[in-house]
């Protein structure tokens, strides 16, 4: 008697939810930066309560202000600097994970770079991909948020990655990302996977059917989007 008052209960609350989702927009914000749709199809990776999809490779704060991704990964061809971290989480209204060195930078700095960035607030830190297993380590001793470990090539050992204390790998192998991705599914069905997905639809989806738990997405440069619309008021002149 319960169960079927119950089973009817839920199906009238259910019939009674919103079948739509609410959307509010403004002219001033119309030039907004929007991550592809085919993102939302990942599984995510839950840090802190807050489920990450879509992770928006850009250190352009004016670019990072008018995006809907779920965070930031802050890396950059030059040595870490603090201030650059700390200037991205201060403009940033989601989640950043900062790059803290791994290539040129190395040793004792990258420990104090990536302390430094969880004091500042980073939700991960993020290694290159030549960072050594003992960096790695060293760096896992001293932060308590989730290391992320750039991964180019299939042939990296994940093992000994994740062994040094990697918790997320960065999968970024251009074209070949989706088989690096799922080579590393198949062997490490939990390990959670941010992979770059391209430029389309479709290579989004191929690198998440591959197994990646969330995408970063490179956006057009300031540069790229002025030249549109410096065409436009051409125009109008």
């Amino acid at each position: 008697m319960f169960e079927e008052w119950y089973t009817i209960h839920i199906s009238e609350q259910k019939a009674r939810l919103p079948m739509h989702t609410p959307e509010f927009k403004a002219k001033l914000r119309s030039k907004q930066l929007f991550v592809p749709e085919a993102i939302a199809d990942c599984t995510g990776i839950r840090i802190f309560g807050k489920t990450i999809r879509s992770v928006l490779f850009s250190t352009d704060v004016s670019i990072i202000c008018n995006s809907n991704a779920d965070a930031v990964i802050a890396v950059y061809p030059f040595t870490p600097q603090s201030i650059i971290t700390q200037a991205i989480m201060t403009a940033a209204h989601i989640p950043v994970f900062a790059g803290v060195g791994g290539g040129t930078t190395s040793g004792e700095r990258i420990v104090n770079i990536a302390i430094h960035a969880e004091h500042q607030g980073a939700i991960g830190v993020v290694l290159n991909a030549p960072t050594t297993h003992a960096d790695l380590a060293a760096v896992r001793k001293e932060v308590e948020i989730p290391i992320v470990i750039t991964v180019v090539r299939e042939d990296d050992d994940i093992e000994a990655r994740i062994a040094a204390g990697a918790d997320i790998l960065n999968v970024s192998g251009a074209a070949k990302t989706p088989e690096i991705v799922r080579a590393i599914r198949k062997n490490h069905p939990d390990i959670a996977i941010i992979a770059t997905g391209g430029h389309t639809d479709e290579s989004i989806r191929l690198t998440i059917e591959a197994g990646a738990n969330a995408i970063t997405w490179t956006p057009p440069t300031s540069a790229e989007l002025f030249k549109d619309l410096m065409e436009k008021y051409r125009e109008l002149d």
